[in-house]
């Protein structure tokens, strides 16, 4: 099954566990990947701009982390958890560390310590 499909069958408020088996979270929110998004191109008006500030002018407020990592997880999709786990109280799972997907979990092929916190 391909990633999209994957992501595709992930519902909010699906508990998420890890490769350990350590519960996660919850699902709150599902981005299908779109390989298209967030194609920068080099600034004009302002040379002296930061890519960070260029990829942030363009782009919403998920996902809340830093622009290069903003970008790939815009192309191939990823999965915003709420947990209790990081300080910030959320985590992003990429695509690509989805094992599988069950009626009501998602298991992952990565620990929680891997995954990129919020902002």
């Amino acid at each position: 099954m391909d990633q999209r499909t994957t992501v595709s069958r992930i519902t909010t408020g699906m508990r998420v566990v890890d490769s350990a088996g350590i519960d996660v979270g919850t699902v709150d929110l599902v981005q299908r990947g779109d390989p298209n998004a967030v194609t920068v191109q080099a600034p004009t008006a302002d040379p002296g701009g930061s890519l960070d500030e260029l990829i942030e002018s363009t782009t919403t407020a998920e996902p809340d982390v830093p622009a290069d990592l903003a970008a790939r997880l815009l192309r191939t999709g990823y999965l915003k958890v709420s947990t209790e786990l990081v300080a910030t109280g959320a985590v992003y799972v990429p695509a690509d560390q989805i094992a599988s997907v069950t009626d009501h979990e998602v298991l992952l092929n990565a620990l929680t310590t891997d995954l990129p916190p919020e902002i």
